[in-house]
């Protein structure tokens, strides 16, 4: 499972394995730079770059890229948007399947709280990866969160008792998930 968090000048990479169980092993981890005085072009090739060396190096079986959402810097939803289309096109080359989710989504399955900050959703994907230190910088743990949270989420729909034991974040989600249909 890859787990993109999209940006021109740092894009988070995480790759995991994730189990029946839901419990889940850090496989790679990193950021895709590019310079940002350089062409828009050229930033685009080295992202892409990048998440070519992890697709070799790791074959995925899928790929979760952050949902790009409105803010209030177009430039940044612009470079989001262009790095996540990156992702997702080099996905649909590599004959995996994509998804998209939103950082509300990931943030509750991750904490149970959509609503939590960077450093909650790093201390929390260091604890579920059982690691002695926090993923860092953000975009390392947002991509590792977007991974998990896509392997726990299965098919799209919310994890159930009857998929297997349910951590108490993932229950805060499950319950965030079934509020948000009525």
């Amino acid at each position: 499972m890859l787990g993109i968090d999209p940006g021109l000048t740092r894009c988070g990479v995480g790759v995991v394995d994730v189990a029946a169980d839901r419990s889940a092993r850090l496989v790679h981890v990193g950021v895709v730079r590019s310079p940002a005085d350089a062409r828009i072009e050229r930033r685009l090739a080295a992202i892409a770059a990048g998440i070519r060396e992890v697709l070799a190096a790791h074959q995925p079986d899928v790929l979760a890229v952050e949902r790009v959402f409105a803010q209030q810097n177009r430039n940044t939803v612009m470079g989001t948007a262009q790095a996540s289309g990156i992702a997702l096109l080099l996905a649909a080359e590599h004959g995996i399947p994509a998804a998209t989710h939103t950082p509300t989504e990931v943030k509750a399955a991750i904490t149970g709280y959509g609503g939590a900050d960077k450093r909650q959703v790093q201390t929390m994907v260091a604890r579920i990866l059982r690691l002695d230190e926090l993923p860092k910088p953000a975009d390392a743990a947002d991509a590792l969160a977007l991974a998990l949270c896509h392997a726990w989420r299965g098919d799209g729909s919310a994890p159930t008792a009857a998929q297997g034991a349910l951590t108490p974040a993932q229950r805060a989600w499950a319950e965030a998930e079934r509020g948000a249909r009525r």
